[in-house]
This record gives C-alpha cells, sequence and structure tokens, in this order.
C-alpha cells in the first residue's frame, strides 16, 4: 500500500472512530496489523479466560497465535472431535472474560453488521463475554447496514468455501448468494449493534488501516 492510500485510509477511519465513541463503543485505530495485535493482547490481562468467533483477520494478524498462549484460558473452538464438542465450546463462550472477533462490517454511521451460520459469533458479540474486542481493516466500512448486509452477502461464498460448508454460494462454478435453503447455509443469522449506550465500552473496535479477513 503506498503512502497515499494509507493516509486516506487513515482519515476516514478517524472519521469513523468520532462516530463510534458517539454510540459509546471503544475505538481506537491501529498503524498496521501488528500494531493492532500489540493493542489487542494489550487490552487482555494474563489468566483471562478467551473465546474467539472465525476469523481470517485474526489468523492474519497473528493475534489467534497469541492467544494460544500459556499466558491464557483459550477456550478452543478449533480443536473438537465432533461438532456437538464445537457447539459446548461455542456454549462456554459466553461466560469468558473477553470475545474476540472481527466483523462483516462498519457503518460510517457507527454500527456493527454480520452475519452468522450457528450465531455464537453474532450473538457473543451483542451479550454474554464480559468484554469484546472486534478488529477490522479498512475493507470492513462500509456508508451504511444495507450496504453491510450486501457486503456480508458478497464474502459468504468465500467464507463457506473456507469453512467446507457444501452451499451452492461456494461450488466451483458458482460465487454468488442463492439465497440458498440447503441445511449447510452459513446465513442463518443478522444483527446489526447500534451501540454500546446501556454497557458503555464493553465493546471496543480496533480499526486498521490495511486490508484485512474477507
Amino acid at each position: 500500500m503506498d503512502a497515499v492510500q494509507k493516509w486516506a485510509n487513515e482519515r476516514r477511519i478517524a472519521d469513523l472512530i468520532k462516530v463510534l465513541e458517539e454510540r459509546q463503543f471503544g475505538a481506537v485505530m491501529a498503524k498496521d496489523k501488528d500494531d493492532a495485535r500489540k493493542i489487542v493482547m494489550d487490552m487482555i490481562p494474563e489468566g483471562s479466560t478467551i473465546a474467539v468467533g472465525g476469523s481470517v483477520t485474526l489468523n492474519e494478524t497473528g493475534i489467534l497465535d497469541e492467544i494460544r498462549s500459556d499466558k491464557y484460558k483459550f477456550i478452543d473452538r478449533y480443536n473438537t472431535p465432533n461438532f456437538e464438542a464445537m457447539l459446548e465450546k461455542y456454549r462456554e463462550g459466553y461466560h469468558a472474560d473477553v470475545f474476540v472477533s472481527s466483523t462483516n462490517a462498519v457503518t460510517m454511521g457507527g454500527q456493527l453488521v454480520n452475519i452468522d451460520c450457528t450465531g455464537n459469533r453474532t450473538s457473543q458479540i451483542v451479550f454474554g463475554p464480559k468484554k469484546v474486542i472486534i478488529v477490522a481493516g479498512v475493507n470492513k466500512i462500509v456508508e451504511n447496514v444495507e450496504e453491510g448486509i450486501k457486503r456480508a452477502k458478497s464474502i459468504a461464498p468465500m467464507n463457506a468455501r473456507r469453512i467446507t460448508h457444501k452451499t451452492p454460494c461456494a461450488a466451483d462454478d458458482n460465487i454468488k448468494c442463492n439465497d440458498c435453503r440447503c441445511d449447510a447455509r452459513i446465513c442463518n443469522v443478522t444483527s446489526i449493534v447500534d451501540g454500546c449506550h446501556y454497557f458503555p465500552k464493553r465493546i471496543t473496535i480496533v480499526m486498521v488501516p490495511e486490508v484485512l479477513g474477507y
């Protein structure tokens, strides 16, 4: 990324942060993905119980590797023998000290927009864990909720393929949402978080002026 594009990204994020703060989110801009990792880990006390949402961003920033450290009690949703065991890990996540995830979209109006398969990510962002940390690249910024939903639908085929769900959108000859009704459908739950007014600063959003995740 050249210096001018990075400058433009930073200016857009700076405007967004003002709006997020008005909606009582915690909001901070990282310099880059490495700085984002440091910011996130500095926010989590050693010994904390941590749950995560499925996220390419957490892998790209190295945050997931840090969370796996012996410093923390990681509710590991990834190393489970079967789906039922995974669901139990999801349920444990509601009692976590910290939930770390990305988001499908952040609107310039200050809303988080997400579409989920099981709903564990969307629901734990909304309620349960004591603290939520969202990490998002500049590519996640949209103008409004409608664009946020459109964006989430547009990247659903890649997410379906990533998690090996055999949906029509993830087939070799297709890469668009068909509003399918198959058992493997990943677009089952849509959430819009308008703010943290009842629990101020419970959700902190770390914005990065780089492209991260899908």
